[in-house]
């Protein structure tokens, strides 16, 4: 079982630059077509500064930033053990190649399933960009299968 004292521990802060070659081969390898994501002056014709963070990309810079073997050893989990179990985003601005978003994580809350068999540790996320905006929320479920 996962400590519940975790709860409300905040896990730090990491920043992570946004690439322009990441976004594109991300853009590439789901299958985005739309050359907003991969094409500078598409982007700037649409409006935007630079290409624009596709939706779900925020979710790798968060791996990144903080792995899943370093989050276990943080929460106690057996990095082994552990599956993703949901993710939630919320959006409040864009971000875009070239920004550094800074990841600042919390344990919201930690909860076992089918008599212990299954642990869940729910992590909420603020994403901010250099200038302080704020970027999204974002709110992970990690899974940990039990012996």
């Amino acid at each position: 079982m996962i400590d519940r004292s975790m709860i409300g521990k905040r896990l730090g802060t990491r920043s992570i630059d946004v690439e322009r070659g990441r976004l594109r081969l991300f853009a590439k390898v789901i299958g985005e077509t739309n050359p907003l994501y991969t094409d500078d002056a598409a982007a700037r014709e649409a409006g935007h500064r630079a290409l624009p963070v596709p939706p779900t990309f925020l979710f790798c810079l968060e791996i990144d930033a903080f792995d899943s073997v370093g989050t276990a050893k943080l929460t106690g989990l057996d990095a082994s053990r552990i599956l993703h179990g949901e993710q939630k985003f919320t959006y409040h601005a864009m971000a875009y190649a070239g920004d550094t978003l800074t990841f600042d994580v919390t344990v919201a809350d930690v909860y076992e399933k089918k008599g212990g068999a299954l642990d869940f540790l729910v992590k909420d996320t603020r994403v901010t960009n250099q200038d302080g905006v704020h970027i999204a929320d974002l709110r992970g479920i990690v899974v940990q299968r039990n012996g």
